[in-house]
């Protein structure tokens, strides 16, 4: 059938199953458990390995500076053929499929079939387990019209019987007629009314992604835009660096939080009505400068940008100005080092794991680029206290390896979703794979 083929992972078909060991990370790696803070949790990958917590706060920023010439780009390398992922101990990770373009976001239907977003090759494929849910699965090119770099996308309503798939395009929101099981898009795209300042890939279009999720009860729309400039505060920034709340077919636009640089993942919390984002920060003001952050979205709540960043620190292109928002910026719940560029979030919804990981966050860090140390680069979990239901402010390692010894950079993480069997699977988009983590009990 068109479209349509069979990916076994086996020697002789496209995918192959690595099922790899825990091994120990290369360079100076922190030991499992280590709870690095202050300067010492602002390094680089070299002191990476699962287990590793680091807690950042307010008090341990540096003052700024200028890094506006610390360039260093991933040039992504091809993966090597010895190449080992670390995981904690208890776990272990799998190969889960490859082949794709620019896997941007993953998806999890509610009969289990898992969506996949390739961004930049206008694409979405819905790919389907077999028998054994890591080992075969079909792939199906669900739909490739309509699409203007999609990156977000979520199913309407919420709950085990959805009827449409709603899609983030960069300029707009668009949504196709959608049943379970439905393997391809059973309709053309449907404009809804919500209209978004497009962005182009970067270097003077600005932040592409926009993120989509509804609220628990299905009666409202959230989406997630990114700014258009590095911190320019002109007139081409009206409507972005921003989440909008609306209706769910695109009307009743308004400003749900605002002065946020680039949300590019958000989510809500489990059982509750609490929106949670991953959030680029700027560059260009430090090495260690802001630092990117994992935080609850509060309503009507103002983050910074682009005046300010982490509370009431100015930031020295601007200084002087709106100081009436001096004390209204929100200090978010969890600081990540800077210029790790956090990408998606999911909230562990899953059994499969051990019970402390339920209803914890785990997100991808696709990696610096303006940063002379690298950082970033891998899967990390954000711990909550499951008897106060807050975030500890602190995040761990959970997923490392993506940089060679030699600081050659193979995987760079993005998308992230839980399956329906409680694993979790993420994709990265340097080499085009998706990679799954279990627990083995």
């Amino acid at each position: 059938m068109r479209n349509r083929r069979l990916v076994r992972f086996s020697s002789s078909a496209i995918c192959i199953v690595l099922v790899f060991s825990i091994t120990a990370s290369t360079g100076a790696a922190a030991e499992t458990g280590t709870l690095l803070t202050g300067k010492a949790a602002m390094g680089d990958w070299t002191n990476d390995a699962p287990g590793v917590r680091r807690k950042i706060t307010v008090q341990d920023l540096p003052p700024p500076s200028s890094n506006a010439l610390a360039i260093n780009l991933a040039r992504v390398a091809r993966r090597p053929a010895d190449a080992r992922l670390q995981v904690p101990a208890g776990f272990k990770i799998d190969l889960y499929a490859d082949g794709f373009r620019d896997p941007r976001f993953l998806l999890t239907a509610p009969n289990g079939d898992i969506f996949v977003v390739e961004s930049r090759a206008n694409r979405i494929k819905a790919l389907r387990n077999g028998k054994d849910s890591g080992k075969s699965h079909v792939v199906e090119t669900f739909v490739e019209q309509g699409l203007n770099k999609p990156f977000g996308i979520a199913f309407y309503p919420p709950g085990s019987d959805p009827q449409f798939l709603y899609v983030a395009n960069t300029d707009g929101i668009i949504r196709f007629p959608y049943r379970n099981g439905d393997l391809k898009a059973r309709g053309p795209a449907q404009q809804l009314a919500a209209h978004l300042s497009p962005g182009g890939l970067l270097r003077g279009g600005g932040h592409w992604t926009r993120d989509i999720v509804f609220s628990p009860d299905g009666k409202k729309m959230y989406v997630s835009i990114g700014s258009r400039s590095n911190v320019s505060d002109k007139a081409t920034e009206e409507n972005r660096a921003r989440i909008f709340e609306f209706n769910p077919d695109g009307t009743g636009q308004k400003v749900f939080a605002w002065g946020i640089r680039n949300a590019v993942g958000i989510a809500f919390r489990p059982g509750t009505n609490e929106l949670w984002m991953s959030t680029n920060e700027r560059d260009e003001i430090g090495e260690d400068l802001p630092p990117d952050y994992i935080s609850s979205v509060k309503p009507g709540g103002f983050y910074g940008w682009p005046w300010f960043y982490i509370g009431n620190h100015p930031d020295p292109r601007h200084k002087g100005k709106h100081p009436e928002l001096a004390e209204r910026v929100i200090v978010p719940d969890v600081l990540v080092e800077a210029h790790s560029a956090t990408l998606n979030l999911c909230f562990y919804t899953g059994d499969q794991f051990p019970s402390e990981y339920k209803g914890d966050i785990f997100a991808a860090f696709h990696g610096s680029w303006n940063r002379v140390k690298r950082t970033g680069y891998k899967v990390v979990r954000v711990p909550f206290d499951h008897s106060t239901g807050k975030a500890r402010g602190e995040y761990e390692d959970f997923v490392t390896g993506f940089v060679t010894a030699e600081g050659k950079v193979w995987g760079r993480p993005v998308g992230m979703t839980v399956a329906k069997d409680g694993t979790l699977l993420f994709s990265e988009d340097g080499n085009g794979t998706i990679w799954r983590v279990s627990y083995g009990r």
